[in-house]
C-alpha cells in the first residue's frame, strides 16, 4: 500500500454504497419482470428502507467525511467549486448535490412502495393505511420516481467515467479500499458505538416499514352454528 495513502470512507459507507447499487438493481429488476417477483421486490425495498436509515443515521455519527455536515452542497460552496476555489477532500459540492438528490428521491420511491400495490396480488406492508384509492396514486408515483432514480444513477455513472478520463482520477478505488493517494486529513470517528447506533436506526426503521407498529387485523367473524335434527 502507498504510504502516501490516506484514510477517506470507512467500511460501513462503502458497504452501504455497494449494497444500495446492488438492491437498485434488483429492484429493477424484480419490478420490471413483476408476477411472483413482486414477493422479492417487496423484501428489497424494506432492505432498501433500512439501508437508507443507516445512512441517515451514519451522516451525523459516521466517520469524517460520511458525515452530512462536512460535504453539504451549500450555494458558497457550489458558487466556490463552479469558480475553481473549492478545496477539500471527499464529496466535491456538486457530487454532494447529487448524493442528497439520489437519497431523496430513493427515501420518497421506497416510501410510497409501503402503500403501493400492482393491482394484481402484491400490496405493500402499509397498504392497509393508505386504503386502495390512496394507494394507486402512491403506486403512481413510484413508478414516476423510479425512472428518475435511473436518470439520477445515470448522471452518478457518467460524472465517475469523467473523471476517470477527463480528470484522471479514479473515484471508483477510494470507494473500494477505504483510501485515496495523496495527502490528506485521515477520516476519524465512526467507531463501534457510532456504528451500533446507525445499524438500531435501520432497524427500527425496517421493523416500521413491515408494519410492525400496526394494529393487527381483526378476528374472523364466527362461523355461522348449524342447527341439529
Amino acid at each position: 500500500m502507498d504510504h502516501r495513502d490516506y484514510r477517506l470512507w470507512d467500511l460501513p459507507t462503502r458497504l452501504f454504497h455497494w449494497f444500495l447499487a446492488l438492491a437498485i438493481v434488483a429492484a429493477s429488476v424484480s419490478g420490471q419482470l413483476g408476477g411472483g417477483l413482486m414477493t422479492l421486490h417487496g423484501r428489497i425495498g424494506l432492505a432498501v428502507v433500512g439501508l437508507l436509515a443507516f445512512r441517515l443515521a451514519w451522516g451525523l455519527v459516521g466517520s469524517t467525511y460520511a458525515r452530512f455536515g462536512q460535504f453539504f452542497p451549500t450555494p458558497a460552496r457550489i458558487r466556490a467549486y463552479l469558480r475553481g476555489e473549492w478545496q477539500g477532500t471527499g464529496h466535491n459540492p456538486l457530487g454532494a448535490l447529487s448524493v442528497f438528490c439520489l437519497l431523496g428521491v430513493l427515501i420518497a420511491q421506497a416510501a410510497t412502495g409501503l402503500f403501493a400495490n400492482d393491482d394484481i396480488a402484491f400490496t405493500g406492508p402499509l397498504y392497509d393505511l393508505a386504503g386502495k384509492a390512496r394507494s394507486n396514486g402512491l403506486t403512481a408515483i413510484h413508478h414516476l420516481l423510479s425512472k428518475l432514480v435511473y436518470v439520477l444513477v445515470a448522471l452518478h455513472l457518467a460524472a465517475v467515467a469523467f473523471y476517470a478520463f477527463a480528470r484522471k482520477q479514479n473515484l471508483v478505488r477510494p470507494m473500494l479500499t477505504g483510501r485515496k493517494a495523496g495527502t490528506g486529513e485521515p477520516a476519524r470517528g465512526g467507531g463501534a458505538v457510532a456504528l451500533a447506533v446507525a445499524l438500531a436506526v435501520a432497524a427500527v426503521a425496517v421493523h416500521g416499514a413491515r408494519g410492525g407498529w400496526m394494529p393487527p387485523p381483526p378476528p374472523p367473524p364466527p362461523a355461522a352454528s348449524t342447527p341439529d335434527f
